[in-house]
């Protein structure tokens, strides 16, 4: 339909229907033309320019205190960066080189290696800058050894105490070197340090930001999101030798898993100090190449997961991103606990969808009656209780969500637990194989899945502290087929906490953390397990290759207790106010997409 007919028929809809139904008429054409995402698109790339004139301001003031800041700090480390060159444009080159010169914190090396280039002004440029500047380096390679060798030629022409990495047409912010230190001075700790970028479009309009989380392993093993700005400590990149030969393409994402399972020192600082610039010869512009260094990165995990010694399969995903599949171990009793009261249609489908698509068998279902009356549903329950898998136990007590599951665990057998809602229905017939696989992993607390209304809109991808002033459902409301921001809906990751609506956890985690509060009868139970979960010292993990429906709180409603509030917040305050470890500050707290705060 041309514009002009779109307006016409929504002035005509507007005159003779009214506001309410032009509305309803729009969303209703937003989502069958697939439009939720250009607008988010366009809503982030307003913000991100309103957000880069305050930027500016934050800037400047930090380029202005600099002298003193620097002469305050009590370390003073030198950072090498360094940089393989291969034929590039003039002015691009020049550029990445005066983003390093014009670094106002001083201690700083630049180690370039020229991978043979056959273009003439590349070594005049070198030349130029290494004359007027001895903080340059500059090894002239006689044959070509692609990013690989000349990136480890470049290291070691390096003699600093940490290492960071810079593409030959990229460029670093101002005071990137300066946040660098500033971060090691208040963590001298740090062994890699990584921040967050955006990209540069031709000479130079800055786009498309990446506000990462702080570290988050499962993320990594989904893509490489540490990118860049990385900061590493000299001996760790001596540990592991550089880049690995044979992995050009995706070297930066082999060494950083390699790197990270040496040390558990990551920091992450949120603020953007690398801009990668994208131009026509660009690895990620390239079709072919790009597929090649994907698959290099493909390997590059299956290598991790060897080095680890973890059995597990490693997927390139059509969207270009990673699916690990995690060997599930012997054959473990997965107790499925499912509260309930009447509602004899919710309670079947859930019941039937998990018995009718599930793959793996060895479960028991627990459906724990909180005081059903209605005969009907009576008679069900005790005809269920015939089956071999299913079990029913009744209680009789005001409703307490964490106190009916606390009392279903005692009586229950698995190794693991699922507590699912009996307002679900099972899509995908590998969910328990896939939420099994990751509560086994020893560093896995709590697992979460992909929740959908039964219209495909996102109700659960995870859970974000401080959204809404307390706690929200990640990527809440985004079609189903929608990749979210940087792909996070796509892709299985670290997150504070999942909902229990349907969430797995080992029994030994489970009842070392003491189960779920009993104070927290109706609301944010699940969000305090898994923060206490996390206290422990475990991941939780998020992940969208289980997939179900969520009719969404049809028994109880809606209504969240003020006392659970307040509860919940006087408990975790300090925790809520530091912010998620898994979503930046640079987002905004007023929605649940990631949508750039400014």
């Amino acid at each position: 339909m041309k514009p002009g007919s779109i307006l016409a028929k929504a002035c005509w809809i507007l005159k003779y229907q009214g506001l309410a139904e032009l509305c309803k008429r729009a969303w209703r054409y937003i989502k069958k033309h697939k439009l939720i995402g250009l607008w988010r698109n366009r809503n982030n790339a307003a913000a991100y320019r309103r957000w880069l004139k305050n930027e500016a301001v934050q800037v400047n003031k930090k380029l202005m205190t600099a002298p003193e800041d620097i002469e305050s700090f009590n370390y003073h480390p030198v950072i090498s960066i360094v940089m393989p060159v291969h034929n590039t444009t003039a002015k691009y080159l020049e550029k990445a080189i005066d983003s390093v010169s014009k670094q106002v914190y001083p201690y700083w090396e630049l180690c370039i290696a020229d991978d043979a280039s056959t273009e003439p002004h590349v070594p005049l440029i070198l030349n130029r800058y290494c004359e007027t500047d001895s903080r340059i380096k500059v090894a002239f390679l006689s044959n070509r050894d692609g990013i690989v060798g000349a990136g480890n030629s470049a290291i070691n022409l390096s003699t600093g105490d940490y290492i960071c990495f810079l593409d030959h047409d990229d460029e670093l912010s101002p005071h990137a070197l300066l946040e660098i230190v500033r971060c090691l001075n208040v963590n001298p700790v740090a062994d890699i340090i990584y921040t967050d970028e955006d990209r540069l479009i031709g000479d130079g309009l800055r786009a498309e930001p990446f506000f990462k989380p702080d570290w988050s392993p499962d993320l990594l093993m989904s893509m490489n999101y540490v990118g860049h700005l990385t900061v590493v400590r000299r001996t760790l990149i001596e540990k592991t030798g550089g880049f690995t030969e044979g992995t050009d393409g995706s070297q930066d994402y082999d060494l950083i898993l390699r790197l990270s399972e040496l040390t558990k020192n990551i920091i992450h600082i949120p603020q953007v100090l690398y801009h990668w610039r994208m131009t026509p010869g660009s690895v990620s512009s390239v079709a072919e190449s790009r597929l090649r260094a994907l698959e290099v990165g493909r390997e590059a995990i299956v290598e991790a997961l060897g080095r680890r010694g973890i059995n597990g399969r490693v997927t390139l995903m059509e969207n270009g991103y990673y699916r690990v599949q995690y060997h599930i171990k012997d054959d473990p009793l997965i107790s499925i606990i499912i509260p309930t009261r009447d509602r004899i249609d919710l309670l079947r489908r859930c019941l039937e969808s998990i018995q009718r698509k599930s793959t793996y068998h060895n479960y028991e279902i627990i459906v724990v009656d909180n005081g059903s009356t209605d005969e009907e549903t009576l008679k069900y329950l005790h005809e269920i209780k015939k089956t071999n898998k299913c079990f029913v136990l009744r209680y009789d007590e005001p409703f307490n969500y964490s106190r009916i599951n606390n009392y279903a665990v005692q009586q229950a057998s698995g190794e693991y637990l699922l507590f699912l809602n009996n307002d679900t229905e099972v899509i995908s017939e590998d969910w328990l194989e896939e939420m099994l696989s990751h509560a086994q992993r020893p560093e896995i607390g709590a697992v979460g899945v992909k929740l959908l209304f039964p219209d495909k809109r996102i109700q659960h991808g995870g859970v974000l502290l401080g959204i809404g002033g307390i706690a929200g459902h990640a990527v809440y409301g985004l079609p189903d087929s929608s990749p979210g921001y940087m792909n996070l809906a796509n892709v299985s990751r670290n997150c504070s906490a999942v909902t229990a609506a349907c969430l797995a956890v080992g029994r030994e985690v489970f009842e070392e953390v003491g189960g779920f509060d009993e104070e927290l009868d109706v609301a944010y139970n699940d969000v305090d397990l898994c923060l206490r979960i996390l206290e422990q010292g475990y991941f939780n993990v998020w992940t969208p290759y289980a997939v179900l429906y969520h009719y969404e709180s049809a028994t109880r409603g809606h209504a969240i207790p003020e006392e659970n509030v307040e509860y919940f917040c006087r408990k975790w305050r300090s925790v809520i106010e530091r912010g998620d470890y898994f979503y930046n500050p640079n987002l905004s707290l007023n929605h649940c997409d990631y949508q750039i705060s400014c």
